[in-house]
């Protein structure tokens, strides 16, 4: 048995990424981009035990793999910008809803809102449930090689220069 001394090389029976001649990460296969890709979208499913682990996966994700699979990095900063929007700003609207009615309330007005609040909150608690629908909707697409794009979100992301 070998032990690792200082200044010599790693031991050889570890598996060492895969490089260029350059020393850059080499790019990702077919088959590997579109695993990544279809994980990128079903980070959604983390938030369902952590409530915004999710959002980390999908960011952490794209850091990784956005200069080894341009698609890769697309599908997971849309993944991101997605989760971010329906679960973290669905719970902010829904705190503001209740942050104006009960200011509201002090002036017999805030009162009258309570119904359209609990309407309001009803509405926006879908939120999540349709986020998780549409992620595993386009990590099955993304699995299946397509160019999975969320509504609005994916438009808006290449036309910075994103895709």
């Amino acid at each position: 048995m070998s032990q690792n001394v200082p200044g010599s090389p790693p031991p050889t029976n570890l598996p060492l990424p895969p490089v260029t001649p350059a020393g850059h990460p080499a790019p990702l296969t077919e088959a590997e981009a579109r695993t990544w890709a279809m994980l990128a979208h079903l980070s959604v499913l983390l938030n369902l035990v952590t409530g915004f682990l999710g959002i980390v996966a999908a960011l952490v994700l794209y850091l990784i793999f956005k200069d080894r699979s341009r698609h890769v990095g697309f599908q997971a900063l849309q993944s991101f910008v997605f989760q971010l929007i329906f679960w973290a700003g669905g719970g902010v609207a829904i705190g503001l809803i209740w942050a104006i009615t009960g200011a509201l309330s002090a002036v017999l007005i805030g009162i009258l809102c309570i119904p359209f609040a609990f309407l309001g909150t009803a509405a926006l608690a879908l939120m999540p449930l349709v986020a998780l629908i549409y992620g595993v909707y386009g990590g099955v697409e993304a699995n299946q090689g397509k160019d999975f794009r969320y509504w609005l979100i994916g438009d808006w992301l290449a036309s910075r220069g994103l895709a």
